[in-house]
């Protein structure tokens, strides 16, 4: 019975999957319809699946696609105030004409800003600032989202977020984390040069190939240098160092807020004594709308709600007109109208997820033995353990792309449920962190699934499908270059 189960699973998986693929069908259909059959096949009665799969697994991501309206109201609003269109010629005159620097640049600035932030609320607020820049030099728009998904996971392999799930999941330290992730960020932003001069080619745009390979040369042997630096530095120095970057923060925390109350204090004041009736030009603080949701969420850990909201009313003072309530209110209105694809495809990601991992709360302690989709796969799981390093490699490089669609070597789906089943079979802690890290890669840049992936595509007008055909060759590659740093560190 188990074996005609977890047949049945794997080819619903592959046909679903398949379609989507191949656009046979589209995921908001799919996902539903996945999340509803796989329960269902392991024995799941139809009650519960309506219950805990549809009825919760449709919320289950209430934060992230209610950070996605908001932060959408705060977009319409800056388009219609003209704030964008402005903003865009300022940053295309900023950035200059060299779209492969320009690439570069703002690939290190997302990562930069990555290792610390999260979210989807993070990534919407970021992306509203460079993808405009990014579009405006003539970057194709498959190319900006291709750039932005390689930072946003360049950022989260040296998020010590993220490292502490493997310390608390695995009994892993720091030590044994911090020189494996500091390779694989290596690897992985040598492939996002890779692809970002291929695609700069692709975009029709001139490549000075001379001075792509001096800067290509040059970033990497800093790379290699600071990464040398950084694990020689003792824990006193270390120790040092962080005391020095808090006092720093707290002054820029202290500088920006400062800065903040200053600005809407001028826009209250533009407003009451009436200078916006003579100004034809915008006034010089509504550049900073787009920024004032990040830095209340980077600098003062605001809820992301709460700084969009921040965001609109700062926004809304500093373009006042006459009937601008009006323009606010239709701003509110298309901008919930304009996200809506990606919230029903975010019901269907909520749904696979309660089918996969489990809906937990009340049906857990009803149920303590478990959910029966993770329960069902563990025999199967414990057999497949590689004992060699090449065996690792090679299984896990052809499994790979299961790190899509919520599949079984997805951190987002049953990646953690997997681990703790490969833990408990003695395989190597550090190995499972590397083989999770790895081919993470490949969930976090190209999986459809991704709400990231949903809003980027949306942004830009692509078909999500599409990113990943266009990404996948490139984060294949560094699952592979991963798992063989793994198996050669850890085995």
């Amino acid at each position: 019975m188990a074996v005609l189960q977890i047949t049945l699973m794997i080819i619903l998986f592959l046909s679903l999957a398949l379609a989507m693929f191949f656009r046979k069908i589209p995921a908001l259909i799919a996902l539903p319809l996945m999340a509803v059959t796989i329960p269902l096949i392991c024995g799941v009665s139809i009650g519960d699946i309506l219950q805990y799969v549809v009825g919760s697994g449709a919320v289950r991501l209430h934060t992230a696609y209610t950070v996605a309206i908001f932060g959408s109201m705060l977009s319409i609003l800056l388009q219609k105030t003209s704030v964008a269109e402005n903003f865009i010629k300022i940053g295309a005159e900023l950035a200059g004409d060299n779209p492969w620097a320009i690439s570069v640049l703002m690939l290190v600035l997302i990562t930069l800003l990555f290792t610390t932030l999260g979210g989807l609320g993070a990534i919407i607020m970021v992306a509203t600032i460079v993808l405009p820049i990014m579009s405006s030099i003539g970057i194709g728009p498959m190319t900006v989202i291709g750039i932005f998904l390689f930072g946003l996971s360049m950022g989260g392999i040296l998020n010590a977020g993220n490292w502490a799930l493997y310390v608390n999941v695995m009994s892993l330290n720091v030590s044994q984390i911090r020189p494996f992730a500091l390779l694989m960020f290596g690897i992985t932003f040598t492939v996002a040069l890779i692809y970002i001069t291929v695609q700069i080619y692709r975009d029709g745009q001139n490549l000075n190939v001379k001075k792509i390979i001096v800067i290509f040369i040059s970033l990497l042997i800093a790379f290699v240098l600071l990464t040398v630096l950084y694990l020689q530095l003792s824990s006193d120095t270390q120790q040092t160092m962080t005391q020095i970057i808090r006092k720093l923060g707290s002054l820029i925390k202290i500088s920006i807020g400062l800065f903040i109350v200053i600005m809407f204090a001028l826009n209250i004041f533009r407003i009451f004594t009436n200078k916006y009736k003579n100004q034809k030009d915008i006034f010089w603080t509504a550049y900073f709308s787009p920024l004032i949701p990040l830095f209340l969420i980077l600098l003062f850990n605001m809820d992301f709600i709460a700084a969009f909201i921040s965001g609109l009313v700062f926004t809304f003072t500093a373009t006042y007109r006459r009937n601008h309530l009006n323009t606010l209110i239709q701003s509110v209105f298309e901008g919930g109208s304009v996200v809506m694809p990606a919230v029903v495809l975010m019901f269907g990601i909520g749904m696979l997820l309660n089918a996969i991992i489990g809906p937990g709360g009340t049906w857990t302690a009803v149920h303590p033995e478990g959910w029966p989709v993770l329960t069902l796969l563990q025999p199967l799981i414990t057999r497949i353990i590689p004992t060699t390093a090449w065996s690792y490699v090679l299984l896990f490089a052809l499994a790979a792309p299961l790190a899509l669609y919520r599949g079984p070597l997805n951190v987002w789906g049953m990646g953690y449920g997997l681990a703790a089943v490969l833990l408990a079979s003695g395989m190597n802690p550090a190995a499972i962190m590397g083989l999770l890290m790895a081919v993470g890669q490949i969930q976090g840049i190209s999986d459809p699934t991704n709400t990231h992936n949903v809003w980027l595509a949306n942004e830009m007008q692509q078909d999500v499908q599409k990113i990943l055909w266009n990404t996948i060759p490139y984060t294949w590659i560094i699952a592979i270059l991963g798992l063989i740093l793994s198996a050669f560190m850890f085995y």
